[in-house]
């Protein structure tokens, strides 16, 4: 089993303070295999977000694969906007923009959608893709996913146009390699469902998650937030962790949904399947 802690839209410098020692405290305690972090770590992009970001993710010692987001990109300087858009984020956080991780259970592409032509929006390219399947189509008997900002699909009164440009192109493409997982942030708010409730594309389907902001002052509505993701082919259970704004001030497992692949791609499993029976559900359940 990979245990995988994601999170998202942290944003230095406006941050709701109180949150970090406890989500600090919450990620030791789950002892993740994988932190994936989708983006927005900087409010502004400045220097000192930045160096604050890097100190917060040097307090989780665990393997990490962090992409970039909007609010990452230089928003008011107009020359490092266009001609170094992310010197700081590759100064602080790390120079490599495509990072890629795999063992034999997982294998993890993140892919940076943020872009200087656009404040909020964002946008994946053909190029991006052809690495993605030239990374992961090799690779068998793993669960495969993609880290981006931008979302693949969000909840249904959300506008097509609030998603990642050129979606259902790299969804149709990244098909052809059986991408498992897809992990995104941006808006702020909590999901896990099927690619078949918005992209038609054969017999696949892929498992959409996102994460809500685990630090940001800024909630939208939805109270601070992170996954938990355990993957134990053929399940995967999705976790989500929201902060408890009272005296207890810690993060709390709220909601637990659970998916399972079969010869037509990820669906949600009814039924209960406890975390303690995850590990062995291969055994179990055809795949």
């Amino acid at each position: 089993m990979r245990i995988l802690v994601h999170l998202s839209d942290l944003h230095f410098g406006a941050l709701r303070a109180e949150t970090l020692a406890p989500l600090a405290k919450a990620v030791a305690a789950i002892g993740p295999d994988l932190i994936a972090v989708s983006g927005d770590l900087t409010q502004r992009a400045r220097p000192r977000q930045y160096a604050e970001a890097r100190a917060f993710l040097d307090r989780l010692p665990f393997r990490k694969i962090v992409v970039p987001g909007n609010h990452d990109v230089p928003l008011y300087n107009v020359y490092a906007r266009f001609l170094r858009p992310l010197a700081s984020y590759r100064r602080y956080i790390s120079p490599d923009l495509e990072p890629f991780y795999a063992d034999h259970e997982i294998a993890v592409l993140g892919i940076n959608t943020a872009r200087s032509f656009t404040f909020t929006n964002g946008r994946v390219n053909e190029r991006q893709v052809a690495l993605a399947r030239e990374r992961l189509a090799p690779l068998g008997g793993v669960i495969k996913i993609i880290v981006t900002h931008h979302p693949f699909d969000l909840p249904e009164h959300y506008p097509a146009s609030a998603l990642v440009g050129r979606a259902r192109m790299a969804m149709t493409e990244l098909a052809r390699c059986g991408i498992d997982l897809f992990l995104a942030g941006h808006h702020h708010v909590g999901m896990a469902q099927p690619s078949t409730l918005r992209f038609k594309v054969s017999d696949y389907s892929a498992l959409l998650v996102q994460a809500g902001t685990a630090t940001s002052s800024r909630g939208r509505g939805q109270m601070n937030s992170f996954n938990v993701i355990r993957i134990a082919a053929p399940i995967i259970e999705v976790e989500r962790f929201v902060w408890q704004n009272s005296e207890a001030a810690c993060f709390m497992k709220t909601a637990v949904e659970r998916f399972r692949h079969a010869r037509n791609g990820w669906s949600k499993l009814d039924g209960e399947i406890s975390p303690s029976q995850i590990e062995t559900a291969s055994k179990d359940l055809v795949p």
